[in-house]
This record gives C-alpha cells, sequence and structure tokens, in this order.
C-alpha cells in the first residue's frame, strides 16, 4: 500500500467530477457498505477502507480511457469494480458489466437503479461466453485472471476490432504476467504505478496480436 490511506474527502480533490456525479458515487458507496453485510461483495476487511480500495482504486482508471471510446466493457466486475464507477464517472460511455455470479449482479442493478446510470447494462454470464455478444472499443478487470488468460478471452474482440484497448490492473506479479503473456501475444505496452497500492500497476495494451 502506500503511505496515503484515501477517504471520501480525497475523492474530488483527485478526480474532476460533478456535484451529480459525486453524489451517485456517495449513494453507490452507501449500497456497498449495507449490501456487503449479506453478500460478501468485498473482503469484509476492506470495507471500511471502501473508498480508498475500492471506489478511488477503480475511478483513477478513467484517466487512461483513450479518446474515442463509446463502447466499454468490464470483465469480472465483481460489486461493479472497475466498470460502475466508470460508468458513473463517464455517462457517455455505453458500459457492459460481466459478472457471473447473479447476486452481485442483483447489486450492480440497484446500484444502476438508485443512480439513473442508464448507460450502465449488467449482463449475468461468463466471460469466456460472452464475446460473440457486442464488440467493445475499450475492457478492462481488476483481480480476474492472469494476463495471459484475459488476452484468450478478449482476442475474439481483438481480431474484429484492431483498435482495441486493454486496461487491466495488476499486482505484484505484474512483471511476471506480462513475459508470460509474450510468450503467444505480440502486443504494446504502457504500465503505470497505481495511486492507492505501491506495488499494483495499471497496464494498457493495444495492438494485441497472436504470434
Amino acid at each position: 500500500m502506500t503511505d496515503t490511506i484515501y477517504t471520501q474527502d480525497d475523492f474530488r480533490d483527485l478526480f474532476d467530477v460533478s456535484d451529480a456525479v459525486y453524489a451517485n458515487i456517495e449513494t453507490y458507496a452507501a449500497l456497498l457498505v449495507k449490501w456487503n453485510k449479506a453478500i460478501n461483495l468485498v473482503s469484509p476487511k476492506t470495507i471500511n477502507e471502501c473508498w480508498h480500495r475500492h471506489l478511488i482504486d477503480s475511478a483513477q482508471v478513467e484517466k487512461y480511457i483513450p479518446e474515442g471510446t463509446k463502447i466499454y466493457a468490464d470483465l469480472g466486475c465483481g460489486g461493479g469494480f472497475p466498470g460502475l464507477v466508470i460508468a458513473l464517472m463517464r455517462p457517455d460511455l455505453e458500459t457492459h458489466l460481466v459478472e457471473s455470479d447473479e447476486r452481485k449482479c442483483q447489486f450492480m442493478r440497484t446500484v444502476i437503479r438508485e443512480t439513473g446510470a442508464k448507460n450502465a447494462i449488467v449482463h449475468t454470464e461468463r466471460v469466456e461466453n460472452f464475446t460473440d455478444v457486442f464488440t467493445p472499443d475499450l475492457v478492462t478487470a481488476r483481480a480476474l485472471k492472469s494476463l495471459l488468460e484475459l488476452f484468450d478471452f478478449v482476442w475474439p474482440w481483438a481480431q474484429s476490432n484492431p483498435d482495441l484497448s486493454l486496461c487491466f490492473m495488476k499486482g505484484i506479479r505484474a512483471d511476471e504476467e506480462i513475459a508470460d503473456a509474450q510468450a503467444r501475444y505480440e502486443f504494446n505496452l504502457e504500465k503505470s504505478r497505481s495511486i492507492t497500492d505501491a506495488g499494483a500497476h495499471i497496464v494498457m495494451v493495444r495492438n494485441l496480436c497472436m504470434k
């Protein structure tokens, strides 16, 4: 972790959002705390730092969204991280939230209803069964699978959209995962350090090609 533990008060200092967006993020946080008592949306150990560990951690992805992005997919998003946070911050994006756990999907639908996030669509589906439904411009995932496995998931999309961008949140094994993925794929990569965890990185990938 970084030395700084961000709180709700830091959100608007870190991210340039409107009053309406901030109010929706507050609603999301309140629902997360409420629902997490019954459903394991996030680790109970992290709920007291939910702004730092989940909301701000997710919101940092927004600055990596390429210009011109219209259709966005978040894979295995659990309680909506980072995809639903991004949907609230960027109502201009058509956001697809892919999650196989129906209870977590019900939570996300509740957040969408309570915030009026009409640009967000929840799909109760396994990632590997989903690539023929639409073709995104941007794909994200947080703590889902290894980089190589993620590339295998999105490969059908990369074939249909050569301009596909990938933004994956990776932990301390990022370099090892990159090396493993390079054995099967060629790609351009930019790695940036996470603002919420000194051992984590945002891995941005473009021009994915299978060797």
